[in-house]
């Protein structure tokens, strides 16, 4: 054999089974592309420059990972489809003299070939598509575009050490599936049937009970914390159910048809059930991969446009006024007394006025706050006192508010007696009839529905409880003897919050040098040095912090905007592989059922009772994936919602609307996919492809 025998035999074989290849390289084509897009944007200078960019960065990093551990798992699932259908033709040229030596130089010629057309085009595409994705994102992100372009050398050749691998693993694989066979077992691959799997009812009941419990929790959890701790048990949960239901189900189905006289001798029915029931394991496993993908992108595609869409919402919720002032009293009581606190609204007033900013919707109170152990019947418990240990999905974060501040925050007129509070959870549900700290218990009167959560609770991921009191100094006071003799450690807090008139960029600009005199060139550094020189002529606090809502606008918008792009860009990635295995599922099935319909057409099938076939076996499962995705998403969401109000979205509207949006439209296109590659296993089934 000259040399070059093998590099034109595995180019011929390419070309003639171009059907089964050619979406196998357009799947590696877009998947390299997109790899080098998310790790180029990942490393992009120009991100880090932009306020907001460097989380946008961090998290076009986590999306290049999750894209190089899908490629892996993707292309090895695909690429066993070409194997399978090509088995035959590898055990033809055994039986013609070829050795499995010489035929595994074909492969590595056919793995050379693809790895090197699919990994170089798909660079090429990712560096001309990177500068369209980074001006999208952008966008997404309400920056400014850069316009220069730069290629990423350490994403390039990041990219072609990753797929390289990839496809050196497959060759290996593919070498041990050749290996393992003989000439007859692959001659006759193609016809050997599947055995139904053992004990098919076990698994069928411990597949509904996995999903059966997933689905329990989505709907009995109660607390956003505890959602994020269970939330990927259930997702294996499903997982795994839905294989298993697919697998044992598409076995009971098949027999249940088969069955039914009735159903079963007709034209249309008998081809298609008997064709399912003949490789029926892996037409399970095709059908829940599909359902999995499918769901995958649904939740994904539905959770980031909400976050995007609300992510003025969610901004609004952690801070709730334009400015926000915080000030630190440590254990000093004494120093948040009026008198004291009034000399800081001063210093904090003439501090905007001289920067002209009004300030409205003013919030001013006190609080004092710790966490602690709630016990179901209204006690706060140390972490170390606790039978728990202190777990951190446990603790709550208590914070006592004078019913004075209540009622001004409110616009109410509440009363308490001695020894009464007035409750409000915030990601919680508190049920007990009273509240107790250390030996001192009041009685709840009443459970609030609505209370001023401060930003840092917005953004604490632990549940809060807000107790309002009628004598704030007598309840801080027992709180810090408490403290004393204990690890609960009591903070005393100081909040004035309020909107200005100003513009984004007077409000906050950048950080001055106020401790060194510096002028302030904003709003945030005037009411930094205000209070700066306060303290350093008072000693009043311990601390100060000032938070501004258009300071971390960007940093909102990087996060959000981030995660709906990389949302966008994973789902198109899930869904092109949804599509891949519909499309070799069915030419596969189709270049196995071709002499089944050869034989059936001899006998009297038409080209009509073909095609009518075709739309039973689609009836019969083909929507089953999507049926049960739309049943694992309807579960799903309480969970999506409750994992949300960490990211403080809580606009239970939007979640719906963008649910249902993504829901109809991977529908029609998961509809347009069947339509297009049903097409292909008519044309094969009815010889069709064999006289173009």
């Amino acid at each position: 054999m000259n040399r070059g025998f093998y590099p034109r035999l595995a180019w011929t074989d390419m070309k003639q089974n171009r059907r089964l290849y050619l979406p196998y390289l357009l799947t590696c084509t877009g998947v390299t592309a997109v790899f080098y897009i998310l790790m180029g944007l990942s490393v992009s200078s120009v991100l880090p420059q932009m306020s907001g960019g460097r989380s946008t960065a961090l998290i076009m990093s986590l999306g290049s990972m999750v894209i190089a551990f899908f490629a892996l798992i993707f292309l090895f699932y695909t690429h066993s489809f070409l194997i399978r259908r090509r088995s035959r033709e590898f055990g033809l040229y055994n039986v013609l003299g070829m050795g499995k030596g010489n035929i595994a130089r074909v492969l590595l010629w056919e793995t050379l070939l693809s790895c090197g057309a699919t990994t170089l085009i798909g660079l090429a595409l990712g560096i001309l598509l990177s500068k369209l994705a980074e001006a999208a994102l952008l966008n997404l992100l309400h920056l400014q575009i850069a316009y220069t372009f730069t290629v990423s050398i350490p994403s390039l050749l990041v990219t072609l050490g990753l797929f390289a691998a990839i496809h050196a693993l497959i060759f290996l694989r593919s070498l041990w599936e050749l290996h393992r066979v003989s000439a007859v077992s692959l001659l006759r691959s193609e016809s050997v049937g599947e055995k139904p799997p053992r004990a098919r009812w076990a698994l069928a009941v411990l597949g509904i009970a996995l999903l059966g419990g997933a689905y329990w929790l989505g709907v009995s959890i109660r607390e956003p914390l505890e959602a994020l701790t269970w939330f990927f048990v259930a997702v294996i949960m499903v997982i795994v159910g839905t294989y298993l239901l697919f697998i044992v189900g598409s076995v009971a189905l098949c027999r249940m048809l088969q069955k039914n006289p009735r159903y079963y001798y007709q034209p249309r029915h008998f081809v298609s059930v008997s064709s399912m029931a003949y490789r029926m394991k892996r037409n399970g496993a095709g059908l829940a991969s599909i359902c999995v993908l499918a769901t995958m992108v649904l939740v994904m595609l539905s959770s980031t446009t909400c976050m995007y869409y609300g992510v003025e919402d969610a901004l609004h919720q952690r801070y709730p006024r334009d400015i926000g002032v915080e000030c630190y009293f440590g254990d000093r009581l004494d120093q948040m007394d009026e008198a004291h606190l009034d000399i800081l609204r001063a210093a904090v007033a003439d501090a905007a006025d001289a920067m002209g900013s009004s300030r409205d919707n003013v919030q001013d109170y006190r609080a004092a706050w710790l966490y602690g152990i709630l016990t179901p019947d209204g006690a706060l418990r140390s972490a170390s006192a606790s039978d728990s240990g202190g777990l951190a999905s446990e603790m709550t974060r208590v914070t006592l508010i004078s019913l004075p501040d209540y009622n001004a925050l409110t616009g109410t007129e509440l009363t308490l007696s001695d020894g009464e509070v007035y409750v409000y959870g915030h990601r919680m549900t508190y049920t007990a009839p009273q509240f107790t700290v250390g030996d001192t218990t009041w009685r709840v009167k009443s459970l609030l529905d609505r209370c001023a959560v401060n930003g840092a609770s917005a953004a604490d991921v632990t549940p809060s409880l807000y107790v309002v009191v009628p004598d704030f100094e007598s309840a801080a006071r027992l709180l810090l003897d408490l403290s004393a003799n204990s690890d609960l450690s009591v903070q005393l807090r100081w909040y004035y919050q309020f909107d200005s008139d100003l513009p984004d960029d007077a409000q906050h600009s950048g950080s001055a040098s106020y401790e060194e005199g510096g002028t302030p060139r904003n709003l945030t550094d005037a009411l930094q040095l205000a209070l700066y020189s306060v303290n350093a002529e008072t000693g009043l606090t311990t601390g100060w912090e000032v938070e501004s809502l258009a300071a971390n606008r960007s940093d909102f918008y990087g996060a959000y905007g981030g995660l709906f792009f990389l949302g966008i860009m994973l789902s198109v990635v899930f869904s092109l592989a949804a599509v891949s295995i519909i499309y070799y599922k069915q030419v596969c099935e189709g270049y196995e059922d071709q002499s089944r319909f050869a034989i059936m057409q001899k006998v009297g099938m038409t080209k009509r009772d073909i095609r009518r076939s075709i739309n039973s076996q689609l009836l019969t499962v083909f929507f089953l994936p999507m049926a049960l995705s739309g049943v694992h998403l309807c579960f799903a969401f309480p969970f999506i919602h409750k994992l949300l109000l960490l990211f403080n979205l809580s606009n239970t509207s939007l979640l719906i609307g963008t649910t249902v949006v993504c829901y109809v439209a991977f529908a029609l296109l998961y509809t347009l996919a069947y339509k297009l590659t049903s097409n292909a296993y008519y044309h094969i089934v009815s010889g069709a492809a064999e006289r173009e």
